[in-house]
């Protein structure tokens, strides 16, 4: 398990004592999920997000109606600062 390759895809510094911390935690990871790959799976129906019985049963408080979205003039209309179509923000880093 390369942890390092990880925490630089997600833009992480790591000391090398967090390595050695980390490595052994993400293989326990790893090997736990993968018993779902022991599982047999072909007598079993796909199922969609979480459309269970008692999801269908949930009360909503309004229809769920479509209507047209704000679009991107109006959205910029508002904003303190626009660029070339986009919002304007502070640097963070």
């Amino acid at each position: 398990m390369d942890v390092r390759k990880i925490a630089k895809l997600a833009h992480l510094e790591i000391s090398d004592e967090e390595v050695a911390l980390y490595t052994p935690q993400m293989v326990d990871i790893v090997k736990y999920i993968e018993q779902l790959n022991e599982l047999d799976t072909d007598n079993i129906e796909p199922m969609l997000g979480g459309l269970t019985a008692e999801g269908e049963a949930t009360k909503t408080i309004r229809e769920d109606v479509v209507i047209d979205s704000l679009g991107q003039q109006a959205a910029l209309s508002e904003a303190p600062s626009a660029v070339a179509g986009h919002f304007q923000v502070p640097k963070v880093l």
